[in-house]
């Protein structure tokens, strides 16, 4: 029994999903010193959604609503619905990721989110979040790179791509968007591709961010209390005069990404300005919030 037992934990440790065909031209650009999962991230990259990840979308998305009640707000012009999205949200908590996709799936977005290394490489949940079009971010690594290649070949194929422009939190000590880092902005100025701000609240009562006692005892508690999980998709982020390579640009750009999440998320966490109603104590919040307190200069486009 017990060797049987050992097989079949094997089995679903390695198990899967069938990975689409690599075409040839990205396969020349996979090296034998790229991590194993490098090559089948880029063909899924490549490939159209997940007729799996479509259908658990269409079907199955009122499994969110047992934790909350999914309110989603704001708008998404259909021209952009089937061209490639750079879609940046904040981050608040383990369970907004689901919320999310819930929400954008409302808009006809199929979303590929970008997950840490940890997440993806889970056995079987891992295996499912993969071949949906997550994309997994090795952070502090030299591996990070290989992020930014996966989510250039999801935007080229037409990918719906969430990411969270923000640190390794996400959460400044009040509560809002972190200054953030210039690589989602370098590369919408790249790629030239429309930046969608994602803006959301609630889920951080979900789900809390340290230890496994807690994130049951905080799920089993909204179950019980449903709180709103707020979500507000808000208009492309004005890029169009500013260009890649030219100083500051990337930076403009990382503020002016920051400046719409932010401006949608003060009505979602109205009479929250200065402090979060839910405070998360396992989670670090040491950095500094792009714009503290919710406020945007008005010189921010």
């Amino acid at each position: 029994m017990v060797p049987l037992l050992s097989g079949l934990g094997a089995r679903l440790r390695d198990w899967r999903p069938r990975t689409p065909p690599l075409p040839s031209d990205l396969a020349a650009l996979v090296t034998p010193d790229d991590p194993e999962w490098f090559a089948r991230e880029m063909a899924i990259a490549a490939a159209p959604p997940w007729w799996f990840w479509t259908f658990m979308l269409r079907h199955f998305s009122w499994l969110v609503s047992i934790f909350g009640r999914v309110e989603v707000s704001g708008e998404l012009p259909e021209k952009l619905r089937n061209g490639p999205l750079l879609l940046a949200a904040n981050h608040i908590g383990d369970f907004d990721p689901f919320v999310i996709a819930v929400a954008l799936h409302r808009f006809g977005v199929v979303p590929r989110i970008m997950a840490t290394g940890g997440i993806v490489s889970a056995p079987v949940a891992g295996a499912l979040l993969e071949r949906t079009g997550a994309i997994r971010v090795e952070r502090g690594t030299e591996l990070a790179r290989h992020a930014v290649r996966v989510t250039e070949v999801a935007l080229v194929s037409g990918g719906h791509v969430v990411a969270y422009p923000e640190g390794r939190v996400g959460l400044a000590a009040d509560g809002w968007p972190e200054r953030g880092r210039t690589g989602m902005a370098r590369m919408a100025l790249g790629l030239g591709v429309p930046v969608i701000p994602v803006s959301q609240w609630g889920a951080h009562e979900v789900l809390q961010y340290g230890n496994d006692w807690g994130k049951l005892r905080t799920l089993l508690r909204a179950v019980v209390r449903r709180p709103a999980l707020r979500v507000h998709v808000g208009p492309p982020v004005r890029l169009d005069d500013l260009r890649m390579g030219r100083v500051g640009d990337a930076n403009r750009a990382r503020y002016r990404i920051a400046a719409a999440i932010t401006r949608g998320l003060v009505p979602l966490r109205a009479g929250e300005a200065d402090r979060s109603h839910y405070v998360d104590r396992t989670r670090p919040t040491t950095a500094v919030a792009a714009y503290p307190g919710g406020v945007v200069p008005d010189d921010v486009p």
